[in-house]
């Protein structure tokens, strides 16, 4: 789900003038990426991406990351020593990477201003998110590019998804696994290290097998809740909790509509009578009942959901919210859900 954070402000065309000529002096006779200082093979790489052609002329050395999905895949990566800042935060970072996170600058946990994305004189921008990269978010892509900086989006955010609409956007088609390893793969690519995208990639699908095998759910029905008790927002059909839903052979109880994260009421939720409740725990604190703390109060005391039958059992799943994300997390999500299938006698 998208962060809702005060949208920043855009830079005025002198600091944009300004900030192009900083880059321009950084980038003559700079790091071009390979070791021996020779240029890279393979570059300049141009990518095709979300609709828009994206050009780097050579491995980034500097670049900032303004979503935590997109961090977290650089950091798996081993590039934490090529990621010059990061934004946009609602968990702890992913087990196994603490360290290398540590070493990275996190230069806001919401999504930061234009002006401190220039400060740290990035030669690259990743986002998770379209909305990241557009007006309204931290700036549109055009104003990086007029200044040379090259941005990705990742394409689980906008290959078979329509944002032209309000909120989270609307998938016109579901959710694969492969558009996250895509992302993983083009990233890879960008910072000319495509043996550790492929040795990624090949580690997810062995987990998203592992997590699968053997198991049916076919019989259960499951509701995602991701953030605010006051109109909450549930999982469609076909984002990442669909990805989830689909590899357990599960049903999704909001199945019927196709927007990414649509607000549903109490009593809407509590008349579709899901047998297990997969709930989002954030540590961020931008709405009412972030974590899975506040969110499981809510529901043993509010009148509408304390007698669902789910509530009542405690048949709880707890994920992070990158989990139900379209992230390499998704996996995580995956994992999760079974195992708590599973200890329910729900899975098959």
């Amino acid at each position: 789900m998208l962060s809702t954070a005060t949208p920043a402000p855009i830079r005025t065309a002198a600091l944009l003038a300004a900030g192009l000529l900083l880059l321009t002096a950084c980038g003559e006779g700079g790091n071009t990426g390979a070791a021996d200082g020779k240029k890279a093979e393979g570059f300049p790489l141009t990518l095709k991406n979300c609709g828009r052609t994206v050009t780097v002329k050579a491995p980034p050395q500097q670049a900032v990351s303004v979503d935590q999905g997109s961090t977290e895949i650089l950091l798996s990566l081993g590039l934490a020593d090529r990621l010059a800042g990061t934004a946009t935060w609602s968990d702890p970072v992913m087990k196994g990477l603490e360290k290398a996170n540590a070493g990275v600058e996190r230069i806001s946990e919401n999504r930061p201003s234009s002006e401190k994305v220039l400060d740290k004189e990035p030669d690259f921008l990743s986002a998770s998110f379209a909305s990241t990269l557009a007006k309204g978010g931290v700036a549109p892509r055009e104003q990086f590019e007029k200044l040379g900086v090259p941005t990705y989006v990742s394409p689980a955010d906008c290959v078979g998804k329509d944002n032209s609409g309000g909120g989270d956007g609307a998938r016109t088609a579901p959710l694969t696994m492969d558009s996250v390893y895509t992302e993983v793969r083009e990233l890879s690519q960008v910072f000319d290290v495509p043996e550790r995208g492929d040795a990624l990639v090949k580690k997810l699908r062995a987990r998203v097998e592992k997590a699968t095998d053997g198991i049916d759910a076919s019989d259960t029905s499951l509701l995602y809740w991701f953030s605010d008790s006051k109109a909450p927002y549930l999982a469609g059909c076909c984002g990442a909790p669909g990805v989830i839903t689909k590899e357990l052979g599960a049903k999704n109880v909001f199945d019927d509509t196709h927007d990414e994260w649509p607000q549903i009421s109490w009593e809407t939720v509590a008349d579709r009578k899901p047998d297990v409740l997969v709930i989002g725990d954030l540590s961020r604190t931008m709405q009412t009942a972030e974590s899975a703390e506040k969110k499981i109060e809510f529901l043993e005391s509010n009148p509408v959901t304390k007698t669902m039958d789910a509530v009542k059992n405690r048949r709880y799943v707890l994920l992070s919210g990158q989990a139900m994300n379209p992230t390499i997390r998704t996996v995580e999500g995956l994992e999760r859900v079974a195992a708590g299938l599973r200890d329910f006698g729900l899975a098959g």
